[in-house]
């Protein structure tokens, strides 16, 4: 490693390559836990929300997986603190073992038929647990591959980020995918939509295990730092770089989880696509997804940070209205494909750099909770309320709102990109 602010440092390739896929085997496990639960919905909303039209249980389920976000914040602040005070390596083994428990808890309970309305509530509670941890293995997970990396190839280290996080969803659909191949609807809906978790929970223990190898990439000076993991340090002495972080975060994960997460849903409920053909597709568009990450991080290190965020910024607001627009009544797959890759790829010039970009912005001993309690505020509020927001305004007749809201949100990515420097690498002085 070649940043002056780690004691311990990897003296090789190999080093550096088992390093990212050590932080990044927790990532994925950690997203595929929590994406499987959005897959997953259009088969078990009804067990733990019975009543009303496919709409209304899958709004329910969608409110779910917002308080799931809700709870990120929260995260990012007790995760970033444990990453910058405590280490890294410390705070990435703690949120990968509470994802394997939520996961563990929603496997094993019993529906509203069994126990009533305990069952929502406690569907609720693992949520929010999951959440808890998710909203902390962003910030440390980046931080740790923004120190991990070469300097002049951090954008392509640290793009495997998001390549795990894609991993763990795309692992998600292709679980559907398996499943609904191998199993009737009926039994999908019965009891087949449990597999997931109970996977989910079995391959935490093996991120669990990779984790433990990896080595320290804070020193003791960072953490022994009056600010280190202090709020207040990070808001009195880091003010600009963490409202700009919550802006474009709010446009990049908008955009996002609109194309990825909600997006089956809407080829189902919306173009009226069987779910089978929806989740085939979203398994071929979110492979290429994953596959171009590295391309357009390695161009982060040639073109910058900034102008790859323009590129985000000016793209989203532009093209996602006529996107959503011919999705609505499109009729073949093909068409549907690359229309979504389209956006996906817009969307890449953010997902890409993210991660580096965020770490780059903030010193050490602030890094983890500055990137992980910004993003996970920015996140709660715009990507995790993506479904909902979605599905509330088509309840409510004004579906192509929803169109415009995500075209803004990418308006103000651009906006806020501006201020960034030439390089892309903090702000402008």
């Amino acid at each position: 490693m070649t940043t002056t602010n780690n004691n311990i440092q990897p003296d090789d390739t190999r080093k550096r390559i088992w390093a990212i896929v050590g932080a990044s085997s927790g990532n994925l496990v950690e997203w595929f836990d929590f994406y499987v639960y959005s897959f997953f919905s259009l088969y078990f909303a009804h067990i733990f929300f019975p009543q009303g039209d496919t709409t209304t249980q899958l709004l329910q389920t969608a409110g779910v997986f917002a308080a799931g976000f809700l709870m990120r914040p929260i995260g990012g602040w007790l995760f970033g603190y444990i990453g910058d005070k405590h280490g890294r390596k410390n705070s990435m083994l703690v949120s990968v073992c509470m994802m394997c428990f939520g996961s563990l808890v929603i496997a094993c309970l019993p529906g509203y038929a069994t126990i009533g309305v305990a069952a929502p509530i406690i569907l609720l509670l693992a949520r929010m647990f999951q959440g808890l941890s998710v909203g902390g293995e962003y910030g440390t997970s980046a931080t740790y591959m923004s120190e991990v990396a070469l300097e002049g190839r951090k954008g392509f280290y640290a793009s495997f980020q998001y390549v795990t996080l894609i991993g763990g969803q795309l692992a998600a659909v292709l679980t559907v995918v398996v499943l609904q191949f191998l199993l009737t609807d009926a039994e999908l809906r019965s009891w087949g939509w449990r597999i997931p978790f109970f996977l989910g929970a079995l391959l935490a223990v093996v991120a669990l295990w990779l984790r433990r190898s990896l080595e320290e990439t804070s020193d003791k000076t960072s953490r022994e730092h009056r600010d280190a993991g202090s709020v207040i340090g990070l808001l009195r002495n880091h003010t600009r770089p963490f409202l700009m972080v919550l802006g474009f975060t709010a446009g990049g994960s908008l955009s996002f989880y609109t194309f990825t997460t909600y997006m089956q849903k809407y080829l189902v409920n919306t173009s009226g696509m069987d779910p089978k053909t929806a989740s085939g597709l979203m398994t071929g568009a979110l492979l290429v997804f994953m596959l171009i990450q590295p391309i357009i991080g390695a161009l982060s290190d040639k073109i910058g940070r900034r102008t790859s965020m323009m590129i985000f910024g000016a793209g989203a607001a532009i093209c996602t209205v006529p996107i959503l627009t011919l999705l609505q009544n499109v009729q073949s797959p093909g068409v549907a494909f690359l229309l979504i890759m389209l956006a996906l790829l817009v969307t890449s010039f953010y997902t890409a750099i993210s991660g580096i970009l965020k770490a780059e912005m903030f010193p050490p001993q602030v890094r983890a909770l500055g990137v992980g309690l910004s993003y996970a505020v920015a996140n709660a509020l715009f990507g995790g309320s993506a479904e909902y927001v979605a599905l509330l305004m088509k309840k409510q007749g004004i579906e192509t709102t929803f169109f415009w809201y995500v075209s803004a949100m990418g308006a103000v990515a651009f906006l806020v990109s501006l201020l960034l420097h030439k390089r892309g690498k903090g702000i402008k002085l």
